[in-house]
Formats: structure tokens, sequence, C-alpha cells
């Protein structure tokens, strides 16, 4: 959504409401500051805004709150201060922790799929059921998050998913993000789609320090110190799915998706009638 505001007598605008949010976050804007958007009948203070009200309701961060290697700040510091010392959140990892969770799922639906009877090929070809088959996806997790908030990805990395007083998202809360995600985080999963989300989300976590559904969501993800053991765990659940998807898919490929496959990546083609992967035996 586009706010205008008012500060020092002069119109600002327009800012997106998360930039707002940030700015009353490191206190940057005041409760009384006016401001308008679209579908409001005359200016109002951020305060009396239903969209920002909750921003003035929450305590500001604490130096107590912070990690241990900020303990030498002094003991009274500013929002803006706070703001700019807080670490920036584990992006990398939330990006493969995503991914290993899609991968995992995508395994288990092109299997049992296949362990079904039904159709590969003309589940491959038909944009409607690629476009879509992630959903059932995000609809579980949204009960993960609600119930353990964490995903199998997630836990492996050591990330949790909770509100802003590290409570757990309550199951509405939890689709709303879920469904977020899903359109806005990886664009369906479609191809370049994907690709673009994906990097427009990375651009805004690094801009605001989380990401965008999060932020609007009131939602935080916390990060604890990897170990060993999911550190190994995580690499071989993601060689895993990419091998049962590699044994799935292959004997379906069309000669027009190869040729498409070595237009993207030359010599593809070549490399896989040289060598096809292993694959489990073809239904019809």
């Amino acid at each position: 959504m586009e706010i205008w505001i008012i500060r020092d007598g002069e119109k600002v605008g327009p800012l997106h409401d998360f930039e707002i949010r940030r700015k009353i976050t490191v206190g940057e804007l005041p409760p009384d500051t006016p401001a308008w958007h679209e579908g409001l009948g005359a200016w109002k203070t951020l305060v009396e805004i239903d969209l920002f009200k909750r921003e003035f309701e929450k305590e500001p961060p604490t130096v107590e709150s912070l990690p241990t290697d900020h303990e030498a700040l002094p003991t009274e510091v500013s929002p803006t201060e706070v703001a700019r010392a807080a670490p920036t959140p584990a992006l990398i990892r939330r990006f493969c922790a995503r991914w290993l969770d899609l991968l995992l799922y995508s395994s288990v639906w092109w299997l049992g799929m296949w362990a079904a009877g039904q159709d590969i090929r003309a589940a491959i070809i038909n944009p409607w059921i690629m476009f879509f088959h992630y959903m059932p996806w995000f609809v579980l997790e949204s009960v993960l998050l609600h119930y353990f908030t964490t995903t199998p990805g997630k836990w492996l990395l050591g990330l949790r998913v909770v509100n802003l007083d590290d409570s757990r998202l309550d199951l509405s809360a939890a689709t709303r993000r879920s469904m977020k995600v899903l359109f806005s985080g990886i664009g369906f999963g479609w191809n370049y789609l994907a690709l673009f989300c994906q990097l427009l989300s990375f651009i805004v976590a690094k801009r605001i320090g989380t990401t965008l559904w999060d932020h609007t969501g009131g939602h935080k993800v916390t990060a604890s110190k990897l170990s060993p053991f999911r550190m190994a765990g995580f690499v071989v659940l993601f060689f895993v799915a990419i091998q049962l998807q590699a044994i799935v898919i292959p004997p379906y490929v069309s000669p027009e998706m190869l040729e498409k496959m070595d237009k993207m990546l030359p010599g593809f083609k070549a490399e896989y009638e040289k060598n096809p992967p292993w694959h489990l035996p073809k239904r019809n």
C-alpha cells in the first residue's frame, strides 16, 4: 500500500507501508505524524491508522535482548541504535531450508504419482498442475508452523518461525504467511517467476532486515547454532530428494523437453543420452 506523510510541513510520498513500519520501529516517525492512503476520507495521525497502530503498541527492544556480541552497548540506547545493532537474519540459511522443504515435498509428490499409476508426462506438460502442485505443501507447512514452529528444512538448519513475543503462530496467521510465501516468495515455483520472486524477496529482506511476509505479519525467524549432525542431515536429505526426482521423471521426458533443457544448459541433451540416469520402470 502507498502512504503519504507530512514531515516538517512538507508532503512526502508515496512510501510503501513496510517502509513506514521500519521508520516507526527505528523511531523516525512519531505517533502524531499526519498520514494518508487511498480509502481514507481525511488525513490522520499514524497511530490512528489501523495499519500502523500495532507498531506503536510494541515495546522497543532492550539491550538485554540483544545477542552477547552487543553486550558492550550502553545500558540506555535509542530505538535507532538498537535497530542498527541488531544482527541480520540468516537469509541464506532460510533460502536453503525453503528449497529443501520444497524438494522433499516434490520428490514425495512425484513418487506418489508414479505409485498411483498416474500419467506423469501428462502432469509435466499440464501448466495448471505444475502451477498449483506446491499448494498442498504450503497447507501442510501452515500446520507444521502452528504446532511445531518449524519444518523439516528449517529444523535441520536451526530455524524457527514465531511471533515477535516468541509465541507460536496461530493457525490462521501461519496459513496467511504460507500463502504469501507461495504467491510472492516463490511465485508458485514457476520457472523464471520463482527466480524473480526469490531475488526480489532477498533484496527486500536485506533492505528492511526481514522478509516482507514476516514484516507485515508481525513474525520473526530465530536462528540457533548449527550442529554438524544437522548439517550432515541437510546434505543427505537434499541429495536424496534430488535423486528421488531423478529416478521418477526421466522416463517421461519428451524430446521437446530435452531440447528446452539443452537450450538452458548447453550439452544437457548429449550428456543425458550418453549417460541416462537410472529410473523406476515406466508405467502406462
